[in-house]
């Protein structure tokens, strides 16, 4: 089986190196980020503004597949990669919940990413925190 994504769209980021970036989204809300949303895909922007955040999924383009067991940030026990909020798995999908800060077109001001500059996005999502939140 193969399995293939269209992007819809493309981060523009502060961060241009993947070492600028912080480990965790969530742990970045002084920076903005525009995702812009490819023309082809920007009608399914409407009604996007009613929601103050966003599940982002995109493709981490310079991620590194290193095995299936690795050592987790900050441990010194190897770990299996499912296990772990590293990168570097074996389809490097990022999962963010960005602050939605406006819209603007057929592109989104958020914050809370770790996307470095020129990451594809693969699909956005409304969070829901009812739906989305588990305890």
């Amino acid at each position: 089986m193969n399995i293939q994504y269209k992007p819809i769209g493309i981060v523009h980021s502060p961060y241009v190196e993947k070492s600028q970036a912080p480990r965790q989204g969530v742990l970045n809300e002084k920076h903005e980020f525009v995702i812009e949303v490819f023309q082809d895909f920007s009608e399914g922007l409407d009604g996007i503004e009613q929601y103050d955040y966003l599940i982002v999924l995109c493709h981490f383009h310079q991620s590194q597949f290193k095995g299936l067991k690795i050592f987790p940030h900050g441990s010194n026990e190897k770990r299996g990669v499912f296990a772990t909020r590293s990168p570097n798995h074996p389809n490097p999908i990022a999962f963010s919940v960005a602050k939605l800060i406006r819209r603007e077109g057929n592109s989104l001001i958020v914050k809370c990413m770790d996307a470095i500059n020129g990451t594809p996005v693969l699909d956005i999502k409304p969070y829901i925190p009812s739906l989305d939140s588990k305890p």
